[in-house]
This record gives C-alpha cells, sequence and structure tokens, in this order.
C-alpha cells in the first residue's frame, strides 16, 4: 500500500459529509426535482406518434414563435453582455453619490413581479406612452411589436451579468493595470489585455443565464408583445394556447423543441466558457 492511499484512507472525515453521500444526495435531488421532470416532457410528446409532434413543430406559427423567443433571447443576452459590464465596472470602480441606490435597483428585475414589469413597460412604451410616443413621432413603434419584445427581455436579463461580473471585477488585481500603464499601455489596451480576459468566463456565464431566462419568459413580455401571430407571438405563449386547446402532446413538443435548442446553445457556452477559463489559467 502507498503513502498516499493510506493517507486517502485514514484520512480524518470532515464536517462535511463524505463524497458517497454528497454525490448520492446530488444525484437524488436534481433526478427528483430536474431529471424526472424532463424526462416526462421528453416521453409526452411522441404519445401519438411522430406525425402530430412533426406536424406541431413544422407549423409556420411555430416556427415565427421560436425564431421570435431565440433570436429576441440572443439579441438581449448581447446587448445585456456590453451594457452589464459597463454598469458593473461603474458600480466596482468608481464611488458616486446614489451608488448604494444603484446597485440596490439592478436587482429590481428579479424582485418584481412579471406581470408588473410587463404592464409597466407596456404603459411607458405604448404609442400613447412617454417614451412611446416619442418614438412614434420619429415613426418607430415599440410596444406591441418584436422590438417591445427585446426590451422586455433586456429588462428581466440584465441583474444576471452584472451580478455575475461585478464580484469579478472586484478581484481583478488592480497592480497588474498598473504594471501594464507603466509598461505604456494605453486604457484600451489595458481593457482589453488585462481586465477582459480576466473576466470574460464570468461574463459568458451572466450571458448565458440572462438567455436562459429570457427564452423561457412570460409575464413580462405578454403585454408588450401584443402576441400577433407570425409576427410578435413568443414561443411559451403557443403553449399556453395549445394547453389551452387541451393538446398536450403539442404544447410538450414546442417545450421539448425549446429543451433542445437550449441545452445545445447552453452547452456550447459552457464549453467556450471552459477553455476561456483554461486560456486565463496562470
Amino acid at each position: 500500500m502507498t503513502s498516499a492511499t493510506a493517507s486517502w484512507r485514514f484520512r480524518e472525515p470532515g464536517v462535511l459529509p463524505g463524497f458517497p453521500l454528497a454525490f448520492g444526495f446530488t444525484v437524488f435531488y436534481l433526478s427528483v426535482i430536474v431529471l424526472i421532470p424532463l424526462a416526462a416532457l421528453v416521453v409526452r410528446p411522441w404519445e401519438g406518434g411522430w406525425e402530430p409532434v412533426w406536424r406541431v413543430l413544422s407549423d409556420p406559427r411555430t416556427l415565427a414563435a421560436l425564431r421570435l423567443s431565440f433570436g429576441a433571447a440572443a439579441v438581449a443576452a448581447v446587448v445585456n453582455a456590453v451594457m452589464g459590464l459597463i454598469v458593473a465596472w461603474a458600480l466596482v470602480r468608481y464611488d458616486f453619490p446614489g451608488k448604494r441606490l444603484l446597485d440596490a435597483m439592478v436587482d429590481l428585475p428579479f424582485a418584481l413581479p412579471t406581470a408588473v414589469a410587463g404592464i409597466a413597460l407596456t404603459a411607458i412604451y405604448a404609442p400613447n406612452g412617454p417614451l412611446g410616443a416619442w418614438f412614434a413621432d420619429m415613426g418607430l413603434q415599440i410596444a406591441y411589436t418584436p422590438r417591445g419584445v427585446l426590451i422586455a427581455l433586456i429588462f428581466v436579463g440584465l441583474p444576471f451579468v452584472v451580478r455575475t461580473v461585478q464580484p469579478v471585477l472586484e478581484d481583478v488585481d488592480r497592480e497588474v493595470e498598473e504594471a501594464a500603464e507603466t509598461l505604456g499601455a494605453g486604457a484600451f489596451q489595458r481593457a482589453r489585455l488585462v481586465i477582459l480576459p480576466a473576466v470574460a468566463p464570468a461574463l459568458l456565464a451572466g450571458c448565458g443565464l440572462a438567455f436562459a431566462r429570457a427564452v423561457g419568459e412570460y409575464g413580462s413580455v405578454i403585454f408588450i408583445a401584443g402576441n400577433m401571430p407570425l409576427r410578435s407571438e413568443i414561443a411559451p405563449l403557443l403553449i399556453i394556447i395549445q394547453l389551452e386547446q387541451f393538446n398536450y402532446a403539442g404544447a410538450a413538443a414546442i417545450g421539448l423543441a425549446m429543451l433542445v435548442l437550449s441545452f445545445i446553445i447552453l452547452l456550447i457556452l459552457n464549453i467556450i466558457q471552459g477553455r476561456l477559463v483554461r486560456r486565463s489559467a496562470p
């Protein structure tokens, strides 16, 4: 028996439970909360065979709803990546009056009921609203169009990016930036070569969380979207419509399509994030 094996076997137990117990509890909990419901979602659409599933998923209305939900969620995640990084930077690197108030406001989309957020956004961006009227004078309608959907998804996704990037920015070593500055690096070079590589994995993780939240968002979008088929109808609303028509297999089919597409996109983001972490590791 080697010394390494002996030390592993006779290691004193810690405060936390050992690996078998922790792993068993993890698998049990994830199975009950995540895997079993998802398995039911995977099985339910095929009760009537392949043809009903294909009929629902190939319907132009379904394709338009999926395209709007995933397309708007992707654009909102990119916008939040830029704006969320700027907000996190301002909160971490500067002291100014009202900083604590602004920091607390970032979390409002978490605490605010989504239906209330949707009603508020609709009142603001409707053609007779304060901002909607201003855009209408320029010939641009926000509410009841895909633009309104995008604004609602940006609203609900911003806190995910800010709260993911903020602690990483706080841990960035200022001495590295100062060393880069003494070597002649300008502000843009320091941001691109020092700061951005350090926060890139967290920024990508925040984008993934914002995207995942936006894809399935319903309450804040339903009022401002207008819900016009083939134009401003989101996939979650189409699932509700299928359920109201007692087409449970059709609703499950749309949900399964959203699940598969979301899983593929999030898997790609996780792979990219892992590579960024390994690249930035010393």
